[in-house]
C-alpha cells in the first residue's frame, strides 16, 4: 500500500468509521502545491457541546453559541480556534490559541506557550489540548515548491498522564509535505465513557481539490449525529493571504 492509499484508508477507518474522534486538526498542502491548508472541526455529544457554530472575520475563526439561551457553560466551548499574526497561523481546540499568539508576539515559541498549559479539566474525560501552527516568517525565494524548507509546521498534543495528574507533552515538527496530503490529530480515538484520548502519532489524510472541496470531504467523513462545525483555511505562503471556508450544522439564533 502506497502513502496515498494509506491516507485514504486513514480517512475511512479513523474518521468515517469512527462515531466520535472528537475535535480534529489537519495541517497539509493542497494537491496543486499552491496553498498550505489548516482544517479544524468540532463535535459534540451533549446539548451544550452541540449548541455551537463557527464564525469568522476572514482571518480569525471562533466558536459561538448557536442559541445563546441554551448555553450553560461557555468555559471550554467558546474560544478563538484560528488566529494569525504576520507569518504565523495558529489553530487549536481551546483558548490556548490566545496563549500561543501572545507568546509568539513576545518572541516566544509554541513550546514556550504550551509549557504553561495542560489538558482540559473536564473530568472524567480530561480532553487533550491539540494545537497546530504554520510558521512562515522565513520568506521563500523564487517559486514556491512543495518541499518548503524555509517553513515549519508543528502539531502538539497535551494529554493527561496514565500515571496521575501530570501532563504528557508531544510535539511533531514537519518541514515538508507532499501535495494533496496532510497530517491529522484528534482529541479521541473513538467513543466511550470516559472518552479515550488520542494515541500514537498524527496520521496522513488526503486533501483533494480546493478549500470548499476539502471542507466537504471532511464534513462528509464525520458522524452525522455528532459533527457540529468545520472550517478550512487556505494560506498563500508567498503573500500570506488566506481564505476561510466554514460549514455549520446549526444556524445562529438571535
Amino acid at each position: 500500500m502506497d502513502i496515498r492509499q494509506a491516507a485514504q484508508r486513514n480517512l475511512r477507518e479513523r474518521l468515517s468509521d469512527n462515531p466520535y474522534p472528537g475535535r480534529g486538526l489537519v495541517l497539509g498542502l493542497d494537491e496543486k502545491a499552491k496553498f498550505l491548508i489548516q482544517v479544524y472541526w468540532i463535535m459534540g455529544r451533549s446539548e451544550n457541546s452541540r449548541n455551537r457554530i463557527f464564525a469568522t472575520d476572514g482571518t480569525r475563526v471562533w466558536t459561538e453559541a448557536a442559541d445563546p439561551a441554551k448555553c450553560k457553560d461557555p468555559s471550554l466551548i467558546i474560544y478563538n480556534a484560528l488566529r494569525e499574526l504576520e507569518g504565523v497561523f495558529v489553530v487549536t481546540n481551546g483558548d490556548q490559541t490566545d496563549t500561543i499568539c501572545e507568546a509568539v508576539r513576545r518572541g516566544g515559541t509554541l513550546e514556550d506557550a504550551l509549557g504553561t498549559r495542560a489538558y482540559e479539566p473536564d473530568a472524567p474525560n480530561f480532553t487533550p489540548r491539540i494545537s497546530g501552527i504554520f510558521d512562515l516568517r522565513q520568506k521563500p525565494t523564487g517559486v514556491f515548491k512543495p518541499a518548503f524548507t524555509p517553513f515549519s509546521a508543528t502539531l502538539s498534543l497535551l494529554r493527561r498522564s496514565a500515571f496521575g495528574d501530570a501532563t504528557d507533552r508531544f510535539y511533531w515538527r514537519y518541514e515538508e509535505f507532499d501535495p494533496g496530503l496532510a497530517y491529522c490529530i484528534t482529541t479521541y480515538v473513538g467513543d466511550g465513557n470516559p472518552l479515550p484520548s488520542f494515541e500514537g502519532e498524527p496520521y496522513l489524510v488526503p486533501l483533494v481539490g480546493g478549500p470548499g472541496c476539502i471542507a466537504n470531504a471532511f464534513w462528509a467523513a464525520l458522524n452525522d449525529d455528532n459533527k457540529v462545525s468545520l472550517c478550512v483555511k487556505a494560506i498563500d505562503p508567498v503573500t500570506l493571504a488566506s481564505e476561510v471556508v466554514i460549514l455549520n450544522k446549526h444556524e445562529k439564533k438571535a
